[in-house]
């Protein structure tokens, strides 16, 4: 198999590893023969090829305490260190917490490798699809029971304003999918994987959007890590995007994907709110 090629090693077992979205597709825990193990990301259509290419860039482009162990990677599969032994959060302690703003500081210091995309490139998906879809259609997002009604009518131009003012440009290094299942905790540092969708933009996107996460995961609220300042246009951008989706059918390779965006909705909602000093969600 090509794995074993790339290895140099034969495989004992192949597992399947799931996220928690419920995804385990192309996602294998593989146990060699004569012992260790790897882990591997395997493409299962287009889009997916063009993903783990976007990961290798970083893989090899980049050198930094944050990242895993690349062990190979032949145009096809990718090939990374097992992490299965580190500690992966929930729960968050202080140290846990600190370990991961330390990962996403040094992430924004590091050289971007070249050939990923500029974040602004993105600003259809982030934000057009957000506000304005729910203002078309307020009811995937009403049928969560975040909001009335009411409320949404009466904030909805200031969080459409505040999401279009969102500054996405910028030099640094963005993983744009930080969430706890993204990343893990080994000898007190952070790792970060999943890096299917690097591009060049805002280093405070990261943080801003792990921190509905972090909080829906008993962690802090987020603006005690990201002032109001920093993070209004931010906080009612995530808003907006997972509000917008939250309420659809699950996808069928990710069941577990509305719940997550629920949670992160929900929490984004309250903050955007608090940092454009809008009303509580009722």
């Amino acid at each position: 198999m090509k794995a074993e090629a790339a290895l140099g090693a034969l495989a004992e077992s192949w597992e399947p590893v799931s996220n928690r979205i419920g995804n385990d597709r192309g996602r294998w825990l593989v146990r060699l023969a004569g012992g260790g193990s790897v882990f591997v990301k395997a493409p299962y259509d287009e889009a997916t090829a063009e993903w783990l290419a976007t990961e290798a860039l970083v893989y090899q482009g980049v050198e930094a305490d944050f990242l895993p162990q690349l062990l190979a990677w032949d145009g096809e599969l990718l090939v990374l260190e097992d992490l299965s032994g580190a500690a992966w959060p929930p729960p968050w302690t202080e140290q846990a917490v600190a370990a991961v703003c330390a990962a996403l500081d040094e992430l924004a210091a590091v050289t971007p490798p070249a050939g990923l995309p500029p974040l602004e490139n993105l600003r259809g998906l982030l934000v057009d699809t957000g506000w304005p879809q729910i203002q078309a259609d307020p009811e995937p997002l009403l049928s969560l029971g975040l909001c009335s009604r009411e409320w949404l009518e009466a904030v909805l131009p200031e969080l459409l304003a505040a999401a279009e003012a969102i500054e996405l440009s910028g030099d640094s290094l963005v993983h744009l999918d930080i969430r706890s299942d993204n990343l893990c905790l080994r000898d007190g540092r952070a790792l970060l994987f999943d890096w299917n969708q690097a591009s060049i933009g805002n280093p405070r996107f990261d943080l801003a959007e792990w921190l509905p996460s972090l909080a829906a995961e008993a962690g802090p609220p987020p603006e005690h890590l990201l002032p109001h300042a920093d993070g209004a246009a931010l906080a009612a951008m995530f808003a907006g995007f997972w509000g917008a989706r939250a309420g659809l059918p699950a996808p069928p390779w990710g069941p577990k994907l509305r719940e997550v965006q629920r949670l992160q909705s929900a929490v984004a909602l309250s903050w955007a709110a608090r940092a454009l000093d809008l009303p509580a969600p009722s």
